[in-house]
């Protein structure tokens, strides 16, 4: 029995943090930014994507995607963001299939709980993919300071925070929060607290079958 969860939250919230204790946990844990840059490889799918509908210009010389271009075209509007996501996440969808496939094949028998990390799960209208959603919260300024603190231009991570999904809409989505304001102790805590729901959730998923 799988419970498929979605982790999400706004840049910067603290969605990898939560993953990699989640992981430690015990949790099959998959990063759909992982995901995307094997996708922007050369010779992948994603990158053929790209070239195709943005040209050569967002590619640096050894054929890789120059990805500060590529953000530069996809965040300059909301109808380019959109029109990045259509590319990209049928293909992230689709390899995370692949990815979960392969684990229920290797132990058919198990119960696991599968957590899928991903910034715009929520935007990409995911949601009825998973049993359940988690989404990491942090006041706006709280994101914006670490996304600069990480090498991002204030100006930048505005930006790119303009362009998801609006603070209450999202956790208007969400079945668990984990509040992220605080230190990486507190975080880690949090996370273990919402895992044992998540632990009961599984257990009355399989009672349900």
């Amino acid at each position: 029995m799988i419970l498929r969860v979605g982790l999400t939250g706004g840049i910067a919230s603290g969605k990898s943090s939560v993953g990699r204790t989640l992981a430690g946990l015990g949790c099959v844990v998959i990063d759909a930014d992982a995901v995307v840059a094997r996708l922007y490889r050369p010779g992948e799918a994603g990158h053929e994507a790209l070239r195709q509908e943005y040209g050569d210009a967002i590619l640096r010389p050894n054929g890789e995607i120059d990805r500060q271009k590529l953000a530069d075209i996809a965040f300059a509007s909301t109808m380019a963001t959109k029109r990045l996501n259509s590319l990209i996440h049928p293909l992230v969808i689709a390899q995370e299939e692949d990815i979960i496939s392969a684990e229920v094949a290797r132990f058919p028998d198990r119960d696991r709980i599968v957590v899928v990390e991903a910034t715009l799960l929520l935007e990409a209208g995911r949601k009825k993919g998973y049993d359940r959603i988690i989404v990491v919260d942090s006041e706006p300024e709280v994101q914006i300071n670490r996304a600069v603190a990480r090498g991002s231009s204030r100006d930048d991570a505005r930006r790119r925070l303009t362009r998801q999904m609006e603070r209450q809409e999202r956790l208007g989505h969400a079945d668990y929060v984990i509040h992220n304001d605080g230190d990486i102790r507190t975080l880690e805590n949090e996370t273990v607290r919402v895992y044992e729901k998540l632990r009961a959730d599984l257990a009355a998923k399989k009672r349900k079958k």
